[in-house]
Order: C-alpha cells, then sequence, then structure tokens
C-alpha cells in the first residue's frame, strides 16, 4: 500500500518550480520557491529540484548568504520555444509534424502563426 498519496507525473514539480521563477521578479531562493509553491513540499525537495534544474542548465544561480539564488536561463516563450524544437528534431518526417502540428491549430492560433512566418521571411530577406 502507497502511504504517500498519489505519485506526481514525471517532471511535474519541475515544470511547477520553472512557472514560479519565470512568474517572479528576480532571483528566488529555494526557501521563496517552497513558500511560492504553498503546498507543504520540504525545503529539501524544492532544493533538490532547483539543484538538479541548475545541472540540466535551465537555471543559473548565485549565492547569497549561506544560501542561493536561482533565476531561469530562458524565458517561458523562449523555452517552450526550445522544447517545440527539441521535438520536432527528433523526428525523421519533420514535415508530417508541422502538417499535424498545423491542422490541431485554431484559426486565430493560425493565423497568428501565418502572419510570424510572413514576417520572420521578410525578415531574412532584408
Amino acid at each position: 500500500m502507497d502511504n504517500h498519496g498519489p505519485r506526481r507525473a514525471r517532471g511535474s514539480l519541475e515544470a511547477r518550480v520553472m512557472g514560479v521563477l519565470w512568474a517572479a521578479q528576480g532571483p528566488m531562493t529555494a526557501s521563496a520557491v517552497q513558500a511560492a509553491l504553498d503546498d507543504g513540499l520540504a525545503h529539501n525537495t524544492v532544493q533538490t529540484i532547483l539543484t538538479r534544474l541548475h545541472e540540466k542548465k535551465r537555471l543559473r544561480r548565485e549565492r547569497v548568504g549561506r544560501a542561493h539564488a536561482y533565476w531561469p536561463v530562458l524565458d517561458a516563450a523562449a523555452a517552450a520555444a526550445a522544447r517545440m524544437q527539441a521535438a520536432l528534431g527528433e523526428r525523421h518526417d519533420r514535415t508530417a509534424v508541422l502538417q499535424q502540428f498545423a491542422a490541431s491549430l485554431d484559426a486565430e492560433d493560425a493565423d497568428v502563426l501565418h502572419e510570424l512566418l510572413s514576417f520572420t521571411r521578410c525578415q531574412r530577406r532584408a
């Protein structure tokens, strides 16, 4: 019998910590992240997540007294774009992946993407 309650999805704590850091006005210590999460996670758990994210080069840190303050290497939009690029790079048939992605967009997102692609093409020509 599992006495620890339901298991979290893999990476969900990292995602929540990143969300707290992206929403912050500046670097945060483990204690500040723990308080912002406000769900009873142990300080050591939060510290471990921050250390792992730092080792994965997703966070920078600097010493602040006896602790470290952490902040994201990329903002939320750049991090999402990097994940999308990585997912695309893992597939052999990039055209099929892009086709499926485009087909999944609602009309408003498709229009925004079309405008962004047109703008990018103009920038490359200039």
